[in-house]
């Protein structure tokens, strides 16, 4: 999703408050590498439960 003042936004729907931006499109994807990986680990720490996926979605 393009951000209104540029740029991109990101998020994992599943992982409530797992969300991130970047410059480029390219980008999003590691961001969201990063944030997925940031968000488990606290999670983990913190005792919250972890959703099962989804499943695969066609986004726009």
């Amino acid at each position: 999703m393009a951000a209104t003042e540029g740029g991109y936004v990101g998020y994992i729907p599943e992982l409530k408050g797992c969300i991130t931006q970047s410059e480029t499109k390219a980008g999003i994807l590691d961001m969201l590498e990063d944030a997925k990986a940031c968000w488990l680990e606290a999670a983990l720490e913190e005792g919250i439960e972890i959703p099962e996926p989804q499943g695969e979605s066609e986004y726009s």
